[in-house]
């Protein structure tokens, strides 16, 4: 019989829920089936309202919100599994990161906040589900991010060369993968992904997001602009780190220079080059033995970005599609794996990627009721 889970992903870009359906059996991971559902132009507008750091919310809305959501991903797991042709009961379980409104690893009370309330997906599929995955990491004293390099060390590391997995979302994170697997994986968020490309652009001109670069490959690299921009502490900090859209906003930009004195797209180019030189700079800090680069998450469709990063480093940069995984699926389908960890009771975390004093399974367990469906070992 198959092993499957399924995993969902909503990012800090807030576009829409990538849901991904996941054989392990035998421990080799294949997808199954993937589906993407953008969120409509209401909801998005409203998510990145309630998604502000200064935003001032009821807690009705909150909860509201908090409920959609989790209406919405177990909308789309049923709809994975209409489109693969298969049965709630045969997924063992659903990992489920949910949507990040706030994160704040280094407050004094530290936290990090996602809705999307599993009850509601656990009810609605009927399938168990793991959720809120980054606070029991916190509780640990880590970041409760990034919690991805431990599936890219599960799924691209490989014995012949050294290799760093970058995933560009909203932010951008990195995971350098030594080609000896006993070495330790370094893995941290180095800063700005498309998060200040894609909110310059809807301030702009109204898109979500620049198709390709496009817009940024009309305008001229501020190299002034980018260097005041990089004296920001946050570069400089030694990993363990994450951070988040609440640090790394237009109003952060504005801070540092008056954007709205500069040709719109020559800000835009600055903001892509700020992103490429960023990720190029931690991977030659951190991980400067890397022979190959890879490249997932909604920035690898950002051609101008992937050429600036090309030009800024020695070695291959290339999709993760060249090596097994698209790099749209790679972020669900690693909370298909967290989720597999968790109810094996198995640490999902890497405690020298967040800092955490322990390695610890993450995420609570929602009970589901299909029958057939994986029973949790425990609810915690």
């Amino acid at each position: 019989m198959p092993e499957l889970y399924i995993g969902l992903m909503s990012g800090t870009s807030l576009d829409g829920i990538d849901a991904a359906l996941v054989d392990f059996t035998g421990d080799k991971l294949r997808l199954i089936e993937f589906k993407y559902q953008p969120f409509p132009t209401e909801l998005q507008n409203t998510i990145q309202r309630l998604s502000k750091p200064d935003a001032l919310i009821s807690l009705k809305e909150y909860g509201a919100m908090d409920a959609r959501l989790g209406h919405l991903f177990a909308d789309i797991v049923n709809a994975l599994l209409a489109k693969a042709d298969i049965p709630a009961a045969s997924v063992s379980a659903i990992g489920s990161h949910g949507l990040t409104v706030y994160h704040a690893p280094a407050d004094k009370f530290s936290f990090s906040l996602q809705i999307g309330d599993p009850n509601v997906i656990a009810e609605k599929t009927g399938i168990t589900t793991v959720a809120d995955f980054r606070r029991r990491d916190i509780a640990a004293k880590g970041q409760g991010a990034p919690l991805v390099p431990a599936f890219h060390q599960a799924a691209f590391q490989h014995p012949d060369e050294h290799r760093c997995i970058v995933n560009i979302g909203g932010i951008a994170n990195i995971t350098a993968l030594s080609k000896d697997p006993s070495a330790p994986v370094i893995g941290f968020d180095t800063g700005p992904g498309n998060t200040l490309m894609d909110l310059w652009i809807k301030l702009q001109r109204n898109q979500q997001y620049d198709k390709n670069g496009d817009w940024a490959q009309t305008g001229n690299i501020n190299y002034d602009l980018v260097n005041i921009l990089k004296q920001d502490p946050y570069f400089n900090l030694a990993p363990p780190k994450s951070t988040g859209k609440e640090h790394f906003s237009l109003a952060w930009v504005y801070q540092y220079f008056d954007a709205f004195s500069y040709k719109a797209e020559d800000v835009q180019a600055s903001l892509c080059f700020l992103t490429a030189i960023t990720i190029c700079d931690a991977i030659k800090k951190h991980a400067p033995d890397t022979e190959r680069v890879l490249i997932c998450g909604g920035g690898s469709h950002n051609a101008y970005l992937l050429e600036l990063m090309q030009q800024n480093m020695e070695c291959p940069v290339e999709s993760t599609e060249r090596y097994g995984l698209h790099p749209d699926h790679v972020e669900a389908m690693a909370f298909a794996w967290l989720a597999r960890q968790t109810l094996n009771n198995l640490p999902g975390n890497l405690k020298e990627v967040t800092g955490a004093i322990n390695s610890v399974i993450l995420g609570g367990i929602y009970q589901g009721n299909k029958k057939g469906a994986a029973s949790a070992p425990c609810l915690r």
